[in-house]
């Protein structure tokens, strides 16, 4: 089964391998991102998150969600030595860290209906649960940020969670902490792990990081990346699931 939606500003898509009737959990996964949507977009004036940044309400006026969020936000800020920040420009926006995690769940959602083997991917953040077929990894490319409709790499493998931050969709628009200038040094950085909420978070602070995030990746325990240098050069730490 295969389904498209279009919620938080991009395009989330199903792909279910099982031989089961997945409607009603791709449904409830559905109704999942549009609830996240809701809660934590910036873009709408009224969500908890918007009111919560203009201080408005209080972190206890918000679902519970917002504080799980902000916690998460917290320990990767921690973790990447402040290249992580869920106020990027001086403004609440946790969308760095949401969107993984809003995936994760809708996966774990699919999970529980018995569809173990799937794909959720929200706007190029995947999480690649089981396998593609009986004995048959997934495969994923990961596009060339300088070079339009040519892969920079191909991953492979079960039960992955893959995000890239880069440049080639929006532009210069990862800001580093430190500096409040945006970072230039990559082009892209795709990190691959278990857990697509940390993934997908750590994959903005090493963007942010530049060159440095190379040792940084390779102190974290089960997570490998592959980036793309402003000039051109590649560069992966030694675990990337590389296809050949």
């Amino acid at each position: 089964m295969r389904h498209v939606e279009h919620v938080m500003g991009t395009v989330f898509s199903f792909d279910v391998r099982d031989p089961v009737d997945a409607r009603e959990g791709v449904a409830e996964a559905v109704a999942w991102l549009h609830r996240v949507d809701a809660t934590f977009s910036t873009y709408r004036p009224d969500s908890p998150v918007s009111r919560l940044g203009r201080g408005e309400i209080g972190l206890a006026d918000c679902p519970e969600e917002v504080a799980e969020v902000l916690g998460l936000c917290e320990a990767v800020a921690r973790t990447s030595g402040g290249y992580f920040t869920a106020r990027p420009g001086g403004s609440l926006d946790p969308s760095a860290i949401v969107k993984g995690w809003a995936v994760e769940r809708a996966s774990r959602i699919l999970i529980r209906a018995g569809a173990p083997n799937h794909c959720v991917n929200g706007g190029g953040d995947m999480r690649l649960s089981g396998a593609a077929a009986p004995g048959r990894p997934w495969r994923v490319g990961v596009a060339d940020p300088l070079r339009p409709g040519e892969l920079a790499a191909v991953v492979a493998g079960t039960d992955l969670a893959v995000a890239t931050s880069g440049t080639a969709e929006r532009g210069p628009h990862i800001l580093d902490p430190h500096t409040g200038r945006p970072a230039t040094a990559l082009a892209s950085v795709t990190l691959v792990g278990v857990s697509l909420t940390m993934v997908d978070a750590y994959a903005t602070a090493a963007f942010a990081m530049g060159d440095a995030a190379r040792e940084w990746v390779a102190r974290l325990d089960g997570v490998e990346a592959f980036a793309v240098t402003a000039d051109g050069r590649t560069w992966r730490t030694p675990g990337f699931p590389l296809c050949r």
